[in-house]
């Protein structure tokens, strides 16, 4: 990897594009083994709630890393998050109810004859099961979003997040996380499922990949650091980084959609949510105080809102309607215009 590093840097103004292109190729290698660890024993709800988020999430955390190491701004550590965070839950969220359309309960389809209801009547029976599994799911993963987003804002109320803030934040997400790995154990022993020997095969080529994202981040927050002009520059770091953090989510969204997957679509986003809030925060909180951006209160609102109307219509007809797409849509343009046009 440090020769792929030293190779790359010596194309000269291709540099950023080429690592711009390893940071995507690294996303597309963990989606390509997320894909496969969904048929070894971790499924739906499971793999986007427990795994994806960190494969997905794991360039903020390196960036906050990165940020940390290299004495830059924490403002735009939680900027970068916003970012993130704001274009899942509106954005990358809204675009696929759109095209495909978010049923997470699909429209009952009327059968053939008498003899193919019967056979299919248990088939049914046990899909609507797994159906309804995934929503309650779904809907107790919006509320963590809700209860973190909600403790954030409230930590931050006096215009900072300091130590003891982000000893709350990390503390709120390692419950949330052992909760997951003792229910997906508990599932896993109810339906006699063990994981395949594959699983550590797949664990090892997404440490590959995590590694190749924090190569790529690395060298370009060094190499924005250095510009001082324009929109592409350090003055617009936290913005420009969320960004480029959303690309491996859009791509999830898009693949997931395009299969009808809906609910790894939406647990796919929210999850990851969860580890730029509270986790990234909370972490880079321990060594810095993070001072709140002046758009603070309208992400976290807008991040409440978007969420609130996810888990009303999940829980209440099982699918995100398509108008509601454009509404998300509308959402994450004013979120853009509160924070870039001042």
């Amino acid at each position: 990897m440090q020769l792929l590093t030293t190779h790359l840097e010596s194309t000269g103004a291709w540099a950023p594009w080429l690592f711009l292109a390893l940071f995507m190729a690294a996303s597309f290698l963990m989606i390509w083994r997320l894909e496969s660890m969904a048929k070894g024993g971790l499924e739906g709800t499971v793999l986007g709630t427990l795994v994806m988020p960190y494969c997905s999430g794991i360039g903020n955390l390196i960036f906050a890393f990165v940020l940390g190491r290299k004495g830059g701004a924490a403002t735009e550590v939680l900027t970068n998050c916003l970012v993130n965070n704001v274009t899942n839950m509106t954005l990358v969220l809204g675009i696929p109810a759109i095209i495909w359309g978010m049923n997470i309960i699909p429209e009952k389809k009327n059968g053939g004859g008498k003899t193919g209801k019967a056979a299919k009547a248990g088939k049914a029976k046990k899909s609507g099961h797994a159906f309804q599994v995934n929503r309650l799911s779904l809907l107790l993963t919006l509320l963590a979003v809700l209860f973190f987003t909600g403790a954030t804002w409230a930590l931050g109320q006096d215009g900072k997040i300091g130590f003891t803030d982000g000893l709350v934040l990390v503390g709120l997400f390692l419950f949330w996380q052992c909760f997951q790995v003792f229910d997906v154990l508990k599932t896993n022993a109810q339906q006699n499922k063990s994981f395949s020997w594959m699983l550590l095969v797949d664990l090892g080529l997404l440490a590959v990949g995590a590694y190749a994202v924090y190569l790529s981040t690395d060298w370009l927050v060094a190499w924005i650091s250095k510009i001082h002009t324009g929109f592409i520059s350090v003055n617009h770091m936290g913005w420009l980084s969320g960004w480029l953090m959303v690309l491996p989510n859009a791509m999830l969204a898009v693949y997931y959609g395009w299969t009808k997957r809906p609910e790894i679509v939406y647990t796919s986003q929210v999850g990851d949510g969860h580890i730029c809030i509270p986790l990234c925060i909370g972490v880079f909180a321990l060594f810095k105080s993070i001072q709140t951006p002046a758009f603070f209160i309208t992400g976290i609102i807008i991040l409440l809102g978007a969420t609130l109307l996810h888990f009303i219509f999940i829980a209440f007809f099982g699918r995100l309607p398509r108008f509601m797409g454009w509404v998300l849509i509308t959402a994450y343009i004013y979120f853009l215009c509160q924070g870039l046009g001042k």
